[in-house]
């Protein structure tokens, strides 16, 4: 780095500092080719490993290309030396929607534009399944035209990370917004969570604090599990009914995503486009439509990204490339007769992605794959498969000994294998 001019790889020049972690620090930044606001996140490497963030850092790198959505803050490229490792991202000229509530609480309709913002947002990651277990508003950025962008997906949990049972064990958030289920450790679905997260963050836009407070944590803890709070006499019906479904403290019974989206208080004002807009992440497609690749996808996809070696190797694979010259609809067929060569049943197809299950249970629950397909150009496809649930060696047994075999005929050449990929 050039000290002085402060320019990282000679191509961004660094400016103020946004904010640090205990391992990182988030700095504005300008590219110096196309004059480009950023903000790069820096991460100190000795201190991830001496700290144990290893894991979280990966997780929140696989997270990013899980969640393009235009209401999560984007990641434009990864940089990394053999000492930090550097995240370019968006930069939210707003800053955050935190400091906004804390000056004045909302109104009902100002605060209902950056709900439908963030449910949008995180009805997407979930379908993903990918759950934040971190929601609150100090994790809401607004952009330059005042949209909400959701950030820090570093407590984020990827559906692999769910035991036996189906549920996320580990504890992590903030006390004052997380669930009653995550507080009892005994296990909890991540996305109903996360709905509870949605719900105190609703509750302080438009009452400018928290439904639940107490300087005592434990006396704190004890009002979330019961669920006792009061709404300000200024609240609608509406947001009333709308709260008490959402922070529900049997998960059982807490109101769905699509539930919350049905609402009446969450519809007022939408437009049948808007509405369109709101709940086109959750609708499921027959066809299976490549997603095209820009500059950060194929990075992302190349060996140079994979920072999973960065700290150790890994002992199975959990993923695989290979990239085909063959039609979208001739891979997409091939993959559902690979399903029932290797015995797994298709399961949903959205977008560029497919998803598989092994239909007999193994030594880690059922094996699950995901397969997503990327058009790089008309006639050249790369189609990524990855272990969503299950066994890491059987995963890598299936790949070398049915997969591989399987799809043949429509794999030009597997990631890895093919110079041209590795140096992309």
């Amino acid at each position: 780095m050039d000290k002085s001019r402060r320019v990282l790889m000679q191509k961004y020049e660094l400016g103020r500092l946004l904010g640090q972690g205990s391992f990182a620090r988030v700095y504005y930044a300008r590219n110096l080719e196309s004059g480009q606001a950023v903000a790069i996140k820096v991460m100190d490497k000795k201190k991830i490993i001496s700290g144990g963030f290893i894991k979280q850092i990966r997780r929140e790198i696989s997270v990013i290309r899980l969640v393009k959505h235009p209401n999560v803050v984007q990641v434009l490229e990864v940089m990394a030396t053999k000492t930090h490792i550097y995240l370019v991202m968006e930069f939210a000229k707003g800053g955050e929607l935190f400091r906004k509530v804390a000056k004045l609480k909302l109104k009902e309709d100002v605060a209902r534009k950056y709900f439908q913002q963030l449910i949008n947002a995180v009805d997407f990651f979930h379908g993903r399944d990918v759950y934040h277990r971190d929601l609150k508003p100090e994790n809401l950025l607004l952009d330059e035209d005042d949209n909400l962008k959701v950030i820090d997906f570093g407590l984020s949990a990827l559906a692999e990370s769910k035991h036996q049972d189906g549920l996320f064990h580990t504890m992590c958030g903030t006390p004052a917004y997380v669930a009653p289920e995550v507080i009892y450790r005994k296990g909890y679905d991540g996305g109903k969570a996360d709905i509870w997260s949605c719900g105190i963050i609703l509750f302080v836009l438009i009452a400018g604090y928290l439904p639940f407070y107490d300087v005592n944590i434990i006396q704190m803890y004890r009002k979330i599990c019961r669920a006792e709070y009061k709404c300000p006499k200024w609240f609608s019906d509406e947001v009333r009914t709308l709260l008490s479904n959402m922070l529900e403290t049997n998960p059982d019974n807490r109101i769905t995503m699509a539930q919350v989206k049905e609402s009446s208080w969450f519809r007022s004002g939408l437009s049948t486009t808007d509405t369109c807009s709101l709940i086109e992440g959750s609708v499921q497609e027959d066809m299976v439509k490549p997603k095209e690749l820009n500059a950060f996808d194929i990075i992302s996809l190349s060996a140079g990204f994979d920072l999973s070696g960065l700290f150790e190797e890994a002992r199975f694979k959990k993923e695989a490339r290979f990239m085909s010259r063959k039609p979208a609809s001739v891979i997409v067929s091939k993959l559902e007769e690979m399903a029932e060569f290797v015995k797994m049943k298709v399961g949903k197809k959205e977008g560029g992605l497919m998803r598989f299950e092994r239909t007999r249970e193994g030594r880690m629950g059922f094996l699950s794959v995901e397969v997503e397909i990327f058009e790089v150009s008309s006639s050249f496809y790369l189609v990524e498969v990855r272990k969503n649930n299950g066994d890491s060696l059987e995963f890598s047994e299936m790949l070398m000994e049915g997969m591989r075999v399987a799809l043949k005929d429509v794999v030009w050449a597997w990631h890895g294998e093919l110079p041209l990929i590795e140096s992309a």
